[in-house]
């Protein structure tokens, strides 16, 4: 039973990372991997001397970090709220409403968001008529293009993060609750002194993982939305491998940028789970 995916895992996991030795080279098509000129770190070096570069992963941090901090903060205080409802219909509702988006791809949610939030988009025109405010730039300045990029992914995600926290809810011990309320704690305070502590591990957990991912800051997302207008404040790692490895067929460079990105994020992977293991007795195997 395991052999499909065994032999799927082969072919497109790890057969293709016998082409990162175009990072290494002068790839010219016509010449192949095997005969291409070597050029040893001559790409890596270019990756560093260039400003864009430097401008591109500074991007990847800032905008991959917000994600962590935002897409953790939110769906444990609306876990938090939503643990406070009684009324299991509505809370089921609601939990139901804010998970739906998850399952929205990138492409239909990026033409939606490029709809509502264009200078002529129904954003726009209802901030226009309600408030007089002049059309606002969401996806064509950058310091707005970053807001609504992390704004819409918490949108997107914060239901999914819900789940995990309310299921971390569901073992916290009700005779903690029932011994709190003995003692006089209102509600607020139960929150704080058996709700919160409860949970703080899974939220260890979660944002130590996270840091495995400080870059991938979304390839999806920022390549249905993004725009040479904010290439400045919006270009990430990945988008700016595929637009110049593949659309400025500078092969090698977008190769090298790509290896760069993976080297890294193995090395904070495994630090993540070492963390994790250390800080919250954490461990897949």
């Amino acid at each position: 039973m395991l052999v499909p995916g065994i032999v799927l895992a082969l072919v497109f996991l790890y057969l293709p990372m016998m082409g990162l030795v175009i990072a290494f080279q002068d790839f010219k098509p016509w010449l192949g991997p095997f005969h291409s000129p070597w050029v040893g770190l001559d790409n890596f070096r270019l990756m560093f001397a260039r400003e864009d570069s430097i401008e591109v992963i500074r991007n990847t941090f800032i905008i991959a970090g917000l994600k962590i901090v935002f897409g953790l903060l939110v769906p444990f205080i609306f876990a938090l709220l939503l643990n406070e409802l009684r009324h299991m219909f509505f809370k089921r509702m609601v939990q139901t409403l804010v998970y739906l988006p998850h399952f929205m791809s990138w492409v239909i949610l990026g033409g939606i968001l490029i709809n509502l939030l264009g200078n002529d988009g129904l954003a726009n025109r209802l901030l226009g008529s309600w408030f007089g405010i002049e059309p606002v730039p969401f996806l064509m300045q950058g310091n707005w293009f970053r807001f609504t990029i992390v704004v819409s992914d918490i949108w997107k995600e914060f239901g999914f993060g819900t789940i995990l926290f309310l299921a971390a809810l569901t073992a916290v011990n009700p005779a903690l609750y029932e011994a709190a309320e003995i003692d006089g704690a209102s509600r607020w305070r139960q929150t704080l002194s058996v709700t919160i502590p409860a949970v703080a591990p899974i939220v260890v957990v979660l944002a130590t993982l996270s840091l495995g991912n400080i870059l991938n800051a979304g390839f999806d997302q920022i390549f249905n939305l993004y725009n040479p207008l904010v290439y400045d404040k919006g270009d990430i790692i990945d988008t700016f491998a595929y637009r110049v490895g593949l659309l400025q067929t500078q092969f090698s460079f977008g190769s090298a940028v790509g290896m760069f990105k993976a080297v890294i994020s193995f090395v904070l992977i495994v630090a993540a789970y070492r963390l994790a293991y250390r800080f919250a007795n954490y461990r897949i195997f």
